[in-house]
């Protein structure tokens, strides 16, 4: 079997697809949270601003997204593709079983998170992505990513929607990040408990961040 074949139709070579592009995207996180953070420097959007437009026309930056849309795209097929097979492999049941005594509840609900959270990346690229690549709105002048921010985060509703997505992420993070870790074998009695450490905060303060960017926004909180 060739090291491509093992990847895709292996159990292992899945959950190493899964730990690869789990890490890839904890990395884009904590990037796109720093630069989305710049908000609360709280001077206009200016320096948000710059940082987006830097962001927007660098070449490796540009070049970067077409692997973190890949990268999206085969996490959540490899994800929903593990999701069934551990579904199909449960299907007889035991006579008596504590699912809380082995796991939490948002580690057997990853399939649920990553549905949900889906959805709010497609909300997410379409207010902001799609804007700022496809069309000439932003380009052009006639506004800026942070007024398409504060346009965005004046619906209430569109806010409770980006709140519930994030509560959803850090769900998601919170089992994902040392998931990823283990799922490349790197599971070991000296640090894992730094990695569980290291991913509890990271998922909290991921998921503060980015819930707080539209709570602030829409309450004037930024101006």
């Amino acid at each position: 079997m060739g090291a491509f074949s093992f990847l895709i139709n292996s159990s292992i070579g899945k959950k190493i697809i899964m730990g690869i592009t789990g890490i890839f995207l904890v990395v884009f996180l904590a990037v796109h949270c720093f630069v989305n953070s710049l908000i609360f420097v709280n001077d206009g959007g200016e320096l948000f601003n710059k940082a987006a437009e830097f962001m927007a026309h660098n070449i490796l930056i540009r070049t970067m997204e077409i692997f973190l849309f890949l990268g999206l795209i085969i996490h959540a097929l490899q994800g929903m593709n593990l999701t069934f097979k551990n579904m199909n492999a449960r299907k007889v049941k035991y006579y008596k079983f504590n699912g809380n005594a082995n796991s939490k509840w948002y580690s057997r609900s990853m399939g649920l998170l990553g549905t949900l959270l889906a959805l709010f990346l497609i909300l997410h690229l379409k207010h902001f992505w799609y804007v700022s690549r496809l069309t000439e709105e932003i380009t052009s002048g006639e506004d800026t990513l942070f007024g398409e921010m504060k346009e965005v985060f004046a619906n209430p509703i569109v806010v409770a929607a980006y709140i519930i997505g994030v509560i959803s992420l850090t769900y998601h993070l919170l089992h994902g990040f040392q998931s990823a870790f283990q799922s490349l074998g790197l599971n070991h009695r000296k640090y894992t408990p730094f990695i569980k450490s290291l991913g509890f905060w990271y998922s909290i303060i991921i998921s503060v961040l980015f819930a707080a960017m539209p709570l602030a926004v829409h309450f004037g909180w930024i101006k």
